[in-house]
């Protein structure tokens, strides 16, 4: 498990910078990217062992970036948790919890999540794909 590439494709700066040194802690290999766009240039050049994926971001949302990822061959195999405040922001924004449910993501978490909670969530699904 350790020494696993994962990265987190998120707009919030503060999250990304937090969840990274959580994630170093446990010896993964962590990169970043701040908008759909980004992170799709990035999956696809580095080829993370699971992306951690927000909904709502500039440039191109979580949902797009998942459904291209997941009709791609070469990426579709890469574990993706969408990770998403949509809950709280369900009145505010045109996302729901559904559209992420068919967007083929492996797990849909709520911001905010614990620590521990989101890491559970990586190695389970990083030990399934073993």
């Amino acid at each position: 498990m350790a020494g696993q590439k994962i990265l987190i494709v998120d707009d919030d700066l503060d999250f990304c910078e937090a969840t990274k040194l959580i994630l170093e802690s446990k010896a993964y290999k962590v990169n970043l990217a701040h908008d759909g766009k980004e992170g799709l240039e990035k999956i696809r050049s580095e080829e993370p062992d699971l992306v951690i994926l927000d909904v709502m971001m500039p440039e191109m949302n979580g949902y797009d970036v998942c459904v291209i990822m997941k009709a791609d061959p070469g990426l579709s195999s890469i574990p993706v948790i969408l990770l998403t405040a949509v809950n709280q922001e369900m009145f505010k924004t045109s996302f729901t919890k559904e559209m992420g449910l068919m967007t083929e993501a492996d797990d849909y978490i709520a911001k905010p999540v614990e620590p521990e909670d989101l890491v559970e969530a990586i190695e389970a699904l990083l030990k399934g794909e073993e």
